[in-house]
């Protein structure tokens, strides 16, 4: 399915966006707006041909990583995960019910994803030790992690970010889903987080910065991150809206903690169309 298209990750974009719509109709407890933000990030990934994976053999020993820290906002990569043929896509209908192994915070009983994602902040370090495992093993591996911004409020993180500049992992890729909302108000309302270029410059990483929409652009910055062999790791700093899709949560201070009913479901799908 690697299909460098621009029209094709937009149309997968579209279809992805709309399969997470209606999980949430099944499912209204997942987090949708967060799950909305980073869905151009999965499409690349997966469909552009970034990571190696294989899908009927999740562990396979030479995949390249995939860390997901912000695990609650990661429901719009059950579809694609079905779509590729890591389980059957008839579990789709099943998110959150009993029996499933899909759940509103993800975890590694389903194919596909690396670690437990509960608590926010640990991503980045458990990332850097597998960055540290595979280049000890001579492997040409690559782990990415995917954050959100808000989890840059925790301590750990910035461990992390000194461990990796450190050990000179230029083998670990952080994508941050930087969409400038937490959980209860607008990141600048919080602690702002600006300049983040300028801070990850200053601990000694490479930084691009990209509308996290364009597909085409999240593409290119993550074929090119994972080349870059320079004794740096890097941080792809992908602007995204929170909500991504859906007016009425776009943009919403408090969009993370919002869920919509089933008429609304239906009317944002068809607002998509």
């Amino acid at each position: 399915m690697v299909n460098y298209s621009p029209e094709f990750l937009k149309e997968k974009a579209l279809w992805v966006r709309k399969a997470t719509l209606n999980i949430h109709k099944i499912a209204p407890e997942t987090r949708l707006a967060s799950s909305l933000s980073d869905v151009e990030i999965f499409v690349a990934l997966y469909y552009g041909g970034v990571l190696k994976f294989d899908a009927k053999n999740p562990r396979w020993e030479e995949r390249d990583r995939l860390i997901i820290s912000k695990g609650h906002g990661s429901i719009s990569l059950y579809p694609i995960l079905a779509d590729l043929g890591f389980f059957d896509k008839s579990e789709l209908e099943k998110v959150c019910q009993k029996g499933s192994f899909l759940g509103g915070i993800p975890d590694t009983t389903i194919p596909g994803y690396e670690t437990i994602n509960g608590a926010l902040g640990h991503g980045l370090g458990v990332a850097s030790g597998s960055a540290v495992a595979l280049r000890n093993k001579n492997s040409d591996s690559k782990v990415f992690v995917l954050m959100g911004d808000g989890e840059l409020y925790e301590g750990a993180v910035w461990e992390a970010v000194m461990f990796a500049a450190e050990h000179k992992l230029d083998n670990l890729i952080l994508i941050l889903d930087n969409n400038k909302i937490a959980m209860l108000d607008y990141c600048k309302n919080i602690i702002d987080l600006l300049p983040l270029e300028e801070k990850f410059k200053a601990f000694k990483w490479d930084v691009e910065t990209i509308d996290g929409h364009d597909t085409k652009a999240v593409l290119e910055s993550l074929r090119k991150l994972k080349e870059a062999e320079n004794g740096r790791p890097k941080v792809l700093i992908a602007n995204t809206i929170k909500g991504k899709g859906v007016p009425q949560l776009e943009n919403d201070a408090l969009c993370h903690i919002k869920s919509l009913n089933e008429e609304e479901v239906i009317a944002a799908i068809n607002q998509l169309q």
